[in-house]
């Protein structure tokens, strides 16, 4: 998917929002555990719950790596379920040495067919680069992190006083263009997110964190918009779990909605 049909899926929705597949087989509610693949009928009932109103879907893969052979099973019939319109996230956080990445893009773009994946800068360029070999895929390079530990080294300050972080969005533009990379920018910073946003003004941001974690959706859709929005917000367990029972995608269906027409207003009020 290129960025001028990303954009007009989040104009044709008023939706910038990505619902995270992050399936856990110890969380779905318990009378799918009947079915012959739960996790798959789970993402099923979810995905069908929210695609009027989500314009991405991101699977962590953990949770599917987790389960052996049967996991990629589920992942790979739940990628098919996605609908076409929808921008697919490999949250994989992959990035190593040339040639293993190359087989890591291979998986995923090629064998897999996703839009796109999340890929750890910290080897360097090389580590990068094979990923966007790919025409219409994208990279999404993890920035500024939401979880604790993003203070660890994403603050760290280098000698001419920028933060890793910041060389990590300073590199990623120099690797690729606004129509390839993206950045994870945790929606929990958000009194960072308009700073970040005049780092790199093109690009889109994949950003976690609003949901379960707390974050501000209008404060960052505030700060963090372009002109074509810019922002894929993902929200997982807010969603996918707002039941424990069997009307989890009902439930599901009004998380989203309620997102969804959050959105809808954000878009009309500050992307300009």
């Amino acid at each position: 998917m290129n960025r001028a049909q990303l954009f007009e899926q989040i104009k044709k929705k008023h939706s910038y929002l990505c619902v995270g597949l992050d399936a856990d087989i110890e969380k779905i509610p318990t009378h799918l555990l009947k079915s012959d693949d739960p996790i798959f009928e789970f993402n099923k009932q979810i995905i069908d719950a929210t695609r009027d109103f989500a314009i991405a879907y991101k699977p962590n893969i953990a949770f599917y790596e987790s389960l052996g052979a049967g996991g990629w099973i589920s992942l790979k019939k739940t990628l098919d379920y996605i609908p076409s319109e929808c921008f697919s996230i490999a949250d994989a956080k992959r990035g190593d040495i040339g040639n293993t990445s190359a087989l890591y893009a291979r998986t995923f773009f090629k064998n897999m067919n996703f839009d796109a994946i999340t890929v750890a800068p910290y080897m360097g360029e090389d580590s990068v680069k094979p990923f966007l070999e790919f025409k219409d895929k994208w990279v999404i390079l993890l920035a500024h992190t939401s979880n604790r530990g993003s203070e660890d080294f994403q603050l760290l300050q280098t000698r001419d006083g920028k933060f890793v972080y910041e060389e990590v969005i300073f590199a990623g533009q120099r690797w690729a263009t606004a129509d390839q990379m993206m950045f994870v920018v945790g929606a929990t910073h958000e009194e960072k997110i308009d700073s970040i946003r005049r780092l790199a003004p093109e690009h889109f941001f994949l950003l976690p964190g609003v949901g379960a974690q707390g974050a501000n959706l209008e404060v960052v859709s505030k700060e963090g918009m372009n002109q074509q929005c810019g922002l894929i917000i993902n929200s997982a367990r807010s969603i996918i779990y707002a039941s424990p029972k069997e009307d989890f995608a009902e439930a599901a269906r009004k998380e989203a909605n309620k997102l969804q027409q959050s959105m809808s207003n954000l878009l009309q009020e500050y992307c300009k």
